[in-house]
């Protein structure tokens, strides 16, 4: 049976991560999440030689070469304990949307059944970011919300010409986006969810 995927996106701050956890906690045995920047910091950590290269782009908040991520990626979600897999952070550059559809195309062993965007505006995301991160990381906030501004408008509009975008206002409070994001989920997934 193939893995149904659901990508996350948003900007760094928009509390996607912390949605997806909650998400998945909360749909007991049903759904994983993973954050790709944790699946890439996993990889850092274990100090090997794809890590250090990792590492290199990470710390400047550049975006890490795209077949690394999807190599990482594709293992992450085919070895998944649960059917249904959450992956935030996820595509950050059209070249990101375009390959990774080719690969999962030809898995034939993972079906990408929606793209949900968190929408924050930019203030939010930057007091948000700086919340779990301290003033020396501005550079990097402004390199990766950079990054994320020249690309979202592109990867919305291929996904939404797809029919698989759903934005989600990430502007409120934590419990009603994740409220928001667990009914979309309800009547997409066909398996009923205990939620």
């Amino acid at each position: 049976m193939s893995k149904k995927l659901i990508l996350l996106i948003g900007a760094p701050g928009s509390g996607k991560t912390t949605d997806g956890k909650v998400v998945a906690s909360e749909c007991l045995a049903h759904i994983t999440s993973y954050s790709l920047g944790e699946i890439l910091k996993q990889e850092i950590d274990k100090g090997g030689k794809i890590g250090k290269i990792i590492n290199d782009y990470v710390s400047k908040g550049e975006l890490v070469p795209t077949s690394l991520i999807i190599d990482e990626l594709c293992k992450t979600i085919l070895d998944a304990p649960t059917d249904i897999v959450l992956i935030d952070g996820f595509p950050r550059e059209m070249e990101h949307v375009k390959i990774f559809g080719d690969v999962i195309n030809n898995l034939k062993r993972v079906e990408l059944i929606s793209v949900i965007e968190v929408r924050v505006s930019e203030e939010t995301a930057r007091e948000r970011y700086f919340k779990k991160h301290d003033k020396s990381k501005e550079a990097v906030f402004k390199n990766a919300m950079r990054v994320y501004q020249d690309t979202i408008k592109e990867i919305e509009e291929y996904y939404d010409k797809q029919n698989m975008l759903k934005v989600i206002d990430g502007e409120r409070d934590l419990d009603i986006v994740v409220e928001d994001i667990k009914s979309y989920l309800k009547g997409l997934i066909v398996s009923p969810l205990k939620m």
